[in-house]
């Protein structure tokens, strides 16, 4: 009996017919990059004001002294939601009284924004928050473009725009804008359940390409989003496809490629093309300030993706699981042929190759994972670990538009800043134990969290250094964590395990735009919270085992001790470890 690895092993393990699918497959993967961070910018809120209507009879005294001040940051700037009551100003302004020197201003009442806001047009043309763009004035004086209307922010009667729509995602509804994010991040959750069924049912080619065109045309329609509620819908949608056409990448990739190759492919090829996405973000919203356009821009590099269908296969081994064997013999003879070496006239012989479903294994369900104590205690630390790390990533990414300085450059320092944290786990995970390795990341990642509330306040450039400083080391611990996981739970429930781990992943990210929500009450209770949870994690990893040069155990029995808790040993119980009896596979080995 033969397996795959084997029968193909002719081919080699870094041809030209490798080289290409490791470079196309992780090309596929950089239109995740800006599409899972685009709401950075097009949720963007820009600074504003309450809307003071041209109509209103108010002096220029008045009209300047028409919102009142609040402290933000130590200065005193216009408030976001108040304005002072219109009727009562427009009356001291007919008597002729002057704001301060005849009213005392604290004195006034004040009310909500009743004629809208004006927004600011410095960072940003527009964004879902400001939809459409124009504050309301510009109907009173043009009657609102008909052209507009098409984009839904007017309505047309009889051919004429009578009625004036803005989303307006500020004050009473500023809790909407992180909204849109976390239900991109929902979307990402209901994807990732239902992605590993549909490549297994459908093959990886054509679940890979029909969820990047799902990712790429909800994208295009939600250039047209009427309404808030559309948006969000549509969003919801891309998050499904993202997270879809990532799985199947990532699974035909580990599918496709030898076992030396593989690991690169899946830590550093996967990783880094995405982080290439990501900074392709800040460079494309720079030159496109406006969000519908941008949103347009960002579709392009997932049409162009689809020209990959002619030059990525099917995964040989998926369709040999299907009993298709001479479709999965030809993509062979056309690998060797690239790779120019002579294949066999059969390949794929049926009686030869091992068949996993024909072995009959014991069934296992997620209860499986709450079994024995040690399971238990590492599956709830596995949960915390993954749910705190996924809060401090996309928390910090979603949270550059809030540090001072340039948004556009400090957006793709945040990019730029994972490419060396995805080395950084790799060279860790080939030479250094796992626990301390993961452990050294989170405690950098959240100690410089919580130092950034100790900056001065004219140390800007400090304040961006230990935030990307922070990103680096949550960045780096977010890489380690998919081995680490998966070397910890044994074969029976290793699939279990981490896809529960990853489940929490995801409530992690969707939690995280509320983690930023908070920065509004205080600038730095969103960094506090989440150095925090990253050290109080660290401290939690140290009391996992470590399975650095270890072999992967099979069975829960075999499975490495959580430190400090006692047990009790079971009959069943079994060592591995003594003197070289068993030598299964060590992952420590292919980690390279």
């Amino acid at each position: 009996m033969r397996d795959y690895d084997e029968v193909t092993a002719f081919l080699g393990e870094w041809g030209p017919f490798q080289r290409l699918i490791f470079f196309l497959l992780s090309a596929s993967i950089i239109p995740n990059g800006f599409n899972g961070l685009s709401s950075v910018f097009l949720a963007g809120t820009p600074e504003h004001r309450c809307r003071v209507p041209d109509s209103a009879n108010l002096s220029s005294a008045w009209r300047n002294h028409s919102v009142p001040l609040r402290l933000q940051d130590g200065r005193e700037v216009p408030h976001n939601c108040r304005r002072y009551r219109l009727a009562t100003i427009a009356n001291f302004s007919a008597l002729g009284l002057e704001p301060v020197r005849d009213v005392d201003l604290e004195q006034l009442e004040q009310e909500s924004c009743l004629d809208g806001w004006e927004f600011s047009q410095d960072i940003y043309l527009s964004t879902i928050v400001t939809e459409p763009g124009r504050d309301a004035s510009f109907l009173e004086a043009t009657h609102c473009p008909a052209s507009l209307c098409y984009w839904g922010a007017c309505t047309l009667v009889e051919g004429r725009p009578t009625t004036w729509r803005q989303w307006n995602l500020v004050c009473e509804d500023d809790w909407k804008a992180p909204l849109t994010i976390s239900l991109f991040f929902v979307g990402v959750l209901v994807g990732s359940f239902i992605s590993g069924q549909l490549s297994d049912r459908f093959g990886r080619k054509n679940v890979l390409f029909v969820t990047m065109g799902m990712q790429t045309g909800f994208s295009f329609l939600q250039v047209f989003s009427k309404n808030f509620e559309m948006f969000c819908v549509l969003f919801f949608i891309v998050g499904m496809g993202q997270i879809s056409n990532y799985v199947a990448a990532f699974v035909l990739g580990t599918e496709i490629l030898g076992k030396s190759v593989r690991i690169i492919f899946s830590t550093l090829g996967v990783c880094i093309f995405y982080a290439f996405g990501y900074m392709l973000l800040p460079l494309f919203a720079y030159f496109i300030r406006d969000w519908r356009m941008l949103l347009l821009a960002l579709t392009v590099p997932g049409v162009l993706c689809a020209l990959l269908w002619w030059f990525i296969p099917e995964s040989p081994r998926w369709l040999i699981s299907q009993g298709r064997f001479k479709e999965a013999e030809v993509i062979i003879h056309r690998a060797a042929k690239i790779n120019g070496v002579v294949a066999p006239s059969t390949i794929f012989e049926p009686s030869e190759l091992q068949d996993p479903s024909s072995q009959k294994q014991q069934s296992h369900s997620i209860l499986d994972l709450l079994r024995t104590r040690n399971i238990r205690m590492v599956t709830i630390m596995s949960v915390m670990l993954w749910m705190t790390i996924s809060v401090g990533y996309f928390g910090l990414s979603l949270d550059t538009p809030n540090l001072h300085g340039d948004i556009y450059v400090n957006c793709f320092l945040s990019a730029v800043v994972e490419v060396p944290a995805y080395v950084l786990a790799w060279l860790l995970l080939r030479h250094l134990p796992r626990r301390y390795s993961m452990a050294t990341a989170l405690f950098l990642g959240g100690i410089v969290l919580l130092f950034v509330q100790l900056v001065p306040p004219d140390l800007h450039y400090l304040s961006i250094v230990l935030v990307m400083v922070g990103k680096f080391g949550i960045t780096a611990a977010f890489s380690m964590v998919y081995v680490y996981t998966a070397e910890l739970y044994p074969t029976v429930v290793r699939n279990m395990g981490v896809g529960v781990s990853s489940t929490a992943s995801r409530l992690g990210s969707i939690l995280s735009p509320y983690f930023i929500y908070l920065g509004a009450y205080d600038r730095f209770l969103p960094y506090i919270l989440m150095g925090s949870l990253t050290i109080l994690t660290a401290i939690l990893t140290l009391f996992l085992p470590e399975s650095f040069g270890s072999p992967l155990p099979d069975t829960i029995d075999q499975m490495l001790r959580v430190k400090g808790v006692k047990y009790r040993q079971t009959p069943s119980h079994t060592r591995i470890l003594k003197d070289g009896e068993e030598s299964p596979i060590v992952l420590k080995s292919t980690a390279f």
